[in-house]
């Protein structure tokens, strides 16, 4: 098998996991590598949120949850940082006071990488983060496709005299002609609605709606099988809300709800998406003042290796793993 030549994990014959700076899942940094396929980029930002704040200390803790993640994904048979350049490309400079000129920084910083043909997996940070996240993509890549795991629909409208926020960055996405509006889909919906009318919104957004209770009446397998069907072949962006899990699984989080799925559903159903043309995510909402005995950083790490691996199992990829690699 062909050797790409990408640089993988930290050896850690010489200095154990748990020893040494955290990079996510102790990857490179981007100083470090000449290219990079996708950059796992942290956002401390949550001056959006509207109940518990401390999402702005979710890349720290998720990287730090990361030390334990290991190069070979047996469920796909595949490696993905072998498959793919995969950096840690730090944090980005984004200030907590004023939410449009913070929007408009992460944009810019997302816009570099982009058009330089990088990927990116945000690390939040609240929920509003995914605006800028989509702009920047649907730049290189036309309206895209956005599969939303969420406890929350996240299309409201205004709030406290803010347009936005963490509950409405497709709202404003689907306003700007971000969205592909026929290929929408949310996953694990079961948060408060405070008007009917907000459902009719919602649709007129593009999204269709998986409820959390749909995963008791139906396989994973159908469920997976729904969602690929309406993401369709197109640009797809992932954006995970953390508190798609119930708070058992996920406490660490600013807006938890309670009866969500479990790490096990969630994780069965992202198994079960291989082939999505993924051009970039998040996984956001992760606040560690809440957090148990790193419960949900470890969840969140978790979710950002799925979702790296999904984003390398492209055709030519799945073919190329190689025996030999940089790291172990």
């Amino acid at each position: 098998m062909e050797d790409l030549g990408n640089v993988g994990q930290r050896d850690e014959s010489d200095l154990p996991r748990f020893g040494g700076i955290a990079t996510f899942a102790l990857l490179p940094r981007a100083d470090q590598v000449e290219r990079a396929d996708v950059a796992v980029v942290g956002i401390p930002f949550d001056s959006g949120t509207s109940f518990r704040p401390g999402a702005r200390f979710g890349p720290t803790h998720v990287r730090e949850h990361s030390r334990q993640l290991h190069p070979y994904h047996a469920i796909h048979d595949t490696f993905p940082f072998r498959n793919q350049q995969v950096v840690d490309a730090g944090d980005f400079g984004v200030g907590p006071y004023d939410i449009g000129a913070a929007v408009d920084a992460i944009h810019a910083q997302a816009r570099r990488l982009t058009l330089e043909g990088t990927r990116i997996l945000a690390l939040g940070g609240d929920h509003t983060i995914a605006l800028p996240l989509l702009r920047a993509a649907a730049e290189v890549h036309g309206p895209l496709a956005v599969l939303h795991f969420d406890a929350h629909l996240d299309t409201w409208d205004v709030l406290h005299g803010a347009s936005i926020w963490h509950g409405s960055p497709f709202r404003r996405a689907a306003d700007e002609g971000l969205l592909d509006l026929e290929h929408c889909q949310h996953v694990g919906i079961r948060g408060g609605i405070y008007d009917p009318s907000e459902l009719e919104d919602d649709r007129r957004a593009g999204f269709r709606i998986i409820r959390a209770e749909a995963f008791q009446d139906h396989s994973m397998q159908d469920l997976a099988d729904r969602i690929l069907q309406r993401l369709g072949s197109g640009p797809v962006y992932v954006s995970i809300d953390i508190d798609v899990l119930d708070p058992a699984q996920a406490p660490g989080t600013g807006t938890p709800e309670v009866g969500g799925i479990t790490t096990r559903e969630f994780f069965a159903v992202l198994r079960k998406l291989a082939g999505l043309n993924i051009v970039g995510g998040d996984v956001v909402e992760v606040a560690p003042a809440y957090d148990h005995a790193g419960v949900t950083g470890l969840a969140a790490a978790h979710t950002a290796w799925e979702l790296l691996t999904l984003m390398g199992l492209t055709p030519a990829n799945r073919s190329s793993t190689s025996e030999s690699a940089v790291g172990p």
